[in-house]
């Protein structure tokens, strides 16, 4: 791609950058850019550089937050005494949507893949079983998505939680194998929620 300005490939460079934009949907973003009032446009760089500089990780749960201790950790409705484990922050936000689940989250970061190297290690697994093991817990759902990748930590985390002889269970299969939590529709992983079963019984073919 030919381009009549160092600066307008410079910035068309760093938007290619990201995930799922080629370099027509980047230039297409630049050049609306372009087309914007400078406030609008340094609103929006001033919106990116303070995310990255001013975002915090919730010291329980590890979900992604304005201040130390994220809102739902800190909200009196809600149960904290069941913990619901994701991927990521994506997934905190795909099972809110659903307006289904009222107990609190613990984010881990990733899934076990030897593959790309990220092991049990590089995960908030640790932080999980001290929660467990410190604070009262009636309930921990394993609410990972439905790929080799999510099956392997469920299987590890359940091995490492199991000794606390509380329940440990898994959101139904309503998502097809292969299938990421986050790209989800709602009503089925609202469903997947409601109807989840223990990890026990996911384990018996």
């Amino acid at each position: 791609m030919n381009f009549s300005s160092k600066l307008l490939e410079d910035a068309v460079s760093e938007f290619a950058k990201l995930p799922g934009v080629g370099q027509k949907t980047a230039l297409r973003l630049v050049l609306h850019l372009l087309n914007k009032e400078p406030e609008e446009v340094s609103h929006f760089g001033n919106a990116i550089i303070r995310l990255r500089n001013e975002i915090k990780h919730c010291t329980i749960c590890h979900n992604i937050s304005d201040h130390n201790t994220c809102e739902i950790c800190t909200a009196n409705k809600r149960d904290r005494e069941v913990i619901c484990v994701v991927e990521d922050t994506r997934d905190v936000m795909a099972v809110e949507n659903t307006s289904q689940y009222f107990g609190v989250y613990h984010v881990l970061g990733g899934l076990i893949s030897p593959m790309d190297g990220v092991g049990p290690s590089d995960l908030f697994i640790d932080s999980l079983v001290q929660r467990v093991a410190t604070t009262p817990v009636k309930e921990v759902i394993l609410a990972l998505s439905a790929t080799m990748e999510g099956d392997t930590t469920l299987f590890y985390l359940y091995k490492r939680l199991k000794e606390y002889q509380i329940p440990i269970t898994t959101i139904a299969r309503g998502i097809a194998f292969g299938g990421e939590l986050e790209y989800a529709d709602e009503i089925t992983l609202g469903r997947s929620i409601v109807t989840r079963i223990p990890y026990e019984n996911s384990l018996i073919r």
